[in-house]
C-alpha cells in the first residue's frame, strides 16, 4: 500500500484543512470560523480511519493522497487547493469517489471527534449541547456468558445467531417454552452505562462496520445496528404495525396465508404489549410542530408516532440522543426486554461471537462454528451442536452466513430492499433546535398507499452532527461551515419509499457480505420523485425562509422562487453516487420468505427449502418491504416463526 506518512502525511493534512478550513467571519467567538481540521487533530484521526479500512478501499485512497501529493498540493493556498480539489473530482468517477470519502471523513470527525471531557470544539456555534450528563454507573451485567478455557464447545436445541429484534423474540419464546437455547451475537454487550451520548463512540461500538457504511457501488449509505440487542439499542423507537396491504400482498403472492388472521394479531399484539408501546412519549419539539402544521395546511394526512418507551424514565431533552443509545433506559429495546426474559427462562447469550458456517448433515441443520474474541484479546473456536439453527444476523449479514454455509438456494442475497431514504433541511428564521425531543414523533402517510401498494412516508430525524455534516453539499470549505452554523434553525426531513426494485448481497473472497443496490425502477424512481416535492411542498408551507437538499450540485430554493420549477430542478438530479445522498436505515428481504425455492430461501413457516431445522428470524425474511419502520413486523414474525419452530420441537404453540 502506499505510505501515508512523510510528504504524504502532509498532503493529507493539507487536504482536511481544504475541506474545513479557517475562514473571515466578522463574528467569531468559539472560535469555529478561524479554526481548521488539523487544529484539533482530524487530520490524525482521519489518517487512523483510513489505516483501518479494508484492502482495497485504503489502497485506492491512499494512490489518491499520493496523486496529490505528486503536484505538491501542500504547499499551495486554500483556493488554488480547492481548485486542484475540483479538478481531480471532475477527472473520473474513480476520483470523484476518493475525493468524496475524504470529504466525508472529514465532516463526519470534525464534528464527532470530542476531548477527554467528550465535548467537540465545533458544537458551539452549531448551538448544539453535546452530552448533556454523565451516563450512569457501571453494574455487573448478568446478561451475558463470558466463556472460559481453550475453546468454546456446546449443546443446545435451538441456537439463535445473532440478538436483535428477531433473534432476541425467538430465543425468549423458545426458552420460554423449555427449550435450550444458545444466541450468539457477533459484537459486544453495551448498556446504559456506555452511553456517553456521542455520536462517534455509538459508531464504533453500537454499528455494523464501525458507522455509515458506503455500498460496494457508492450509492447507498448503510446505517445498521451490531451489538448485543442489534438494531432496537439505536433505533428512534418508532413502533407501526404491518400495513394491512402488506400483510395481503404476503398472504397472496407469497403464501404467508395466516397473515391476514387474527393469530398474527396476536403476535402483533404481543411485542406491542411486552414493550410498552405507547403514543405518550411522543412530544413534537419546534421541527414536529412546524411540520405538522404544514401537513394540516395542506390537507395531508399524519399520526403521532408510538414509541417503545417507558413513561416513568423519558425524558423529552434525552431522547434527543436515542440513536446513540437511551441512557435513561427508558427506550425498551430488546436489551431490556425479551433478552433479559430469555436469560431468566434459561437461555445463554454469548457476546463477541462471529459464526462463520451453520453445520449441516443430511440435508439437516447440525449447529454452527465461528469465532469467540474475549473482552481481553483472546479468540476462541466455537462450535454449537443444535438440530435447529434461527439465522436472525440482519438482512445484510443473514445471506452472507447462508452464502458461506452453501445453503439458502439460489434466491440467497437477492431481493435486498433498503426502504431508500433522501434528506432535505427547511432553513427558518428561528431557531428551532432540532436536537430536542423524539426524532420521529410524527409519522406523514399521506402518499403510503401509491399504485400498486408502493408510496412512501414522510419522517423527521435525529440531529447527528458529524453525519449531518458528511452529507452536506457545500461550494467550499467555508460555505459548509455557514450551512452547518445555520442548522439550529433547520427542520429536517427525510423520505421513506417503499422499494419496489432492489438490490443484493453477495460475499468476497474473504466471505465478508457486500452489499449492492441501485435506484433504477421505475416505480421507486417515480416515487422518490414524488417523495422530494411532498418534502418541498412541507417545507414552503412550514414556512421555511430556504431549503437544502442533500444532494451533489443542487440548487437551493429561497422564499419567493417558484416552487414547481424549483421541484423539477430537483427531480433531474441523479438517484445515484455523484447524485442525490441515499441512506439506509431498514434492510429488508434478502433471506425471504415464500412458497417457492427458486425465488425465496424460505417455506412460509420461516425453514429454509433446501435445509430442515435452518429458520430465519430477521428482517431478511420479509417477502416484500414493510413500508414502514419494521421493528414490529420483524418481532411478530420472529414470534410466528418461534411458534411453528416449537412445533418441530414437539411443544404446544400457543
Amino acid at each position: 500500500m502506499p505510505a501515508l506518512d512523510g510528504t504524504c502525511r502532509a498532503t493529507l493534512t493539507a487536504l482536511c484543512d481544504t475541506f474545513f478550513p479557517a475562514a473571515p467571519h466578522a463574528d467569531d467567538p468559539d472560535p469555529f470560523w478561524s479554526r481548521t481540521a488539523s487544529s484539533f487533530g482530524v487530520d490524525a484521526a482521519v489518517a487512523q480511519l483510513l489505516d483501518a479500512l479494508p484492502d482495497d478501499q485504503r489502497n485506492a485512497l491512499a494512490g489518491l493522497v499520493d496523486a496529490f501529493t505528486a503536484t505538491g498540493f501542500a504547499s499551495l493556498p486554500v483556493t488554488a487547493r480547492e481548485e486542484a480539489v475540483a479538478a481531480v473530482a471532475q477527472s473520473s468517477s474513480q476520483a470523484a469517489g476518493g475525493v468524496a470519502a475524504l470529504r466525508r471523513m472529514t465532516y463526519l470527525l470534525a464534528y464527532s471527534l470530542v476531548d477527554a471531557d467528550n465535548r467537540n470544539p465545533n458544537w458551539p456555534a452549531l448551538g448544539y449541547p453535546g452530552p448533556l450528563s454523565p451516563p450512569p454507573r457501571k453494574r455487573p451485567s448478568a446478561l451475558i456468558t463470558e466463556p472460559a478455557g481453550d475453546r468454546i464447545d456446546l449443546e443446545a436445541d435451538v441456537v439463535v445467531v445473532g440478538s436483535g429484534a428477531g433473534g432476541s423474540v425467538v430465543a425468549a419464546e423458545l426458552a420460554q417454552h423449555g427449550a435450550r437455547v444458545v444466541v450468539l451475537e457477533a459484537n459486544a454487550h453495551h448498556d446504559e452505562a456506555d452511553f456517553d451520548q456521542t455520536e462517534l463512540h455509538a459508531y464504533n461500538n453500537l454499528f455494523w462496520r464501525g458507522g455509515p457504511q458506503p455500498t460496494a457501488d457508492a450509492n447507498v449509505t448503510l446505517l445498521a445496528g451490531s451489538t448485543v440487542g442489534g438494531g432496537t439499542v439505536i433505533n428512534w423507537a418508532d413502533c407501526l404495525h404491518t400495513p394491512a396491504a402488506v400483510r395481503q400482498e404476503w398472504a397472496d403472492r407469497f403464501g404467508l396465508k395466516d397473515l391476514t388472521s387474527q393469530s398474527f394479531d396476536a403476535h402483533l399484539d404481543a411485542v406491542w404489549t411486552r414493550l410498552s408501546v405507547n403514543d405518550r412519549n411522543s412530544d413534537y419539539n419546534t421541527p414536529h410542530q412546524l411540520i405538522a402544521e404544514a401537513a394540516t395546511a395542506l390537507g395531508w394526512h399524519f399520526d403521532r408516532v408510538f414509541r417503545n418507551s417507558d413513561q416513568s424514565t423519558y425524558d423529552m431533552t434525552s431522547v434527543g440522543y436515542i440513536g446513540f443509545g437511551d441512557q435513561t433506559g427508558s427506550k425498551q429495546s430488546t436489551m431490556l426486554t425479551y433478552l433479559p426474559d430469555a436469560v431468566a427462562a434459561g437461555a445463554t447469550v454469548i457476546a463477541r461471537c462471529t459464526v462463520d458456517r451453520v453445520l449441516v448433515e443430511n440435508g439437516s441443520a447440525r449447529g454452527v462454528q465461528g469465532t469467540y474474541r474475549s473482552s481481553d484479546g483472546h479468540v476462541l473456536p466455537v462450535t454449537v451442536e443444535a438440530p435447529h439453527v434461527v439465522v436472525a444476523a440482519g438482512a445484510l449479514e443473514s445471506p452472507a452466513l447462508l452464502l458461506r454455509s452453501g445453503i439458502g438456494g439460489p434466491a440467497a442475497g437477492q431481493h435486498l430492499r433498503i426502504h431508500p431514504s433522501l434528506v432535505t433541511v427547511g432553513i427558518h428564521d428561528r431557531d428551532t433546535e432540532p436536537w430536542i425531543g423524539a426524532p420521529q414523533a410524527l409519522v406523514m402517510d399521506n402518499f403510503a398507499d401509491g399504485p400498486d401498494g408502493y408510496g412512501f412516508l414522510i419522517e423527521l430525524i435525529q440531529f447527528m452532527p458529524g453525519l449531518i455534516a458528511a452529507a452536506l453539499p457545500a461550494d467550499s470549505g467555508a460555505a459548509h461551515k455557514q450551512e452547518m452554523s445555520e442548522l439550529r434553525r433547520g427542520v429536517p426531513l427525510v423520505t421513506l419509499v417503499r422499494d419496489h426494485g432492489g438490490g443484493r448481497v453477495t460475499i468476497g473472497d474473504d466471505g465478508a457480505a457486500v452489499v449492492e443496490y441501485t435506484l433504477t425502477d421505475p416505480v421507486d424512481v417515480r416515487n422518490t420523485r414524488e417523495a422530494i416535492r411532498a418534502m418541498v411542498q412541507l417545507h414552503v408551507a412550514s414556512g421555511a425562509r430556504r431549503i437544502i437538499p442533500f444532494a451533489t450540485g443542487a440548487p437551493q430554493w429561497h422564499a419567493g422562487d417558484d416552487v414547481d420549477s424549483y421541484v423539477e430542478s430537483l427531480t433531474a438530479i441523479p438517484l445515484a453516487a455523484g447524485g442525490w445522498g441515499i441512506t439506509s436505515a431498514h434492510q429488508m428481504g434478502t433471506c425471504r420468505m415464500g412458497d417457492d425455492p427458486a425465488t425465496s430461501v424460505a417455506n412460509p413457516r420461516g425453514e429454509l427449502h433446501d435445509v430442515r431445522g435452518v429458520w430465519i428470524g430477521d428482517a431478511s425474511a420479509f417477502p416484500t418491504p414493510s413500508g414502514v419502520n419494521p421493528m414490529i413486523t420483524i418481532m411478530a414474525l420472529a414470534r410466528r416463526t418461534a411458534a411453528h419452530l416449537r412445533e418441530s420441537l414437539g411443544y404446544a404453540a400457543t
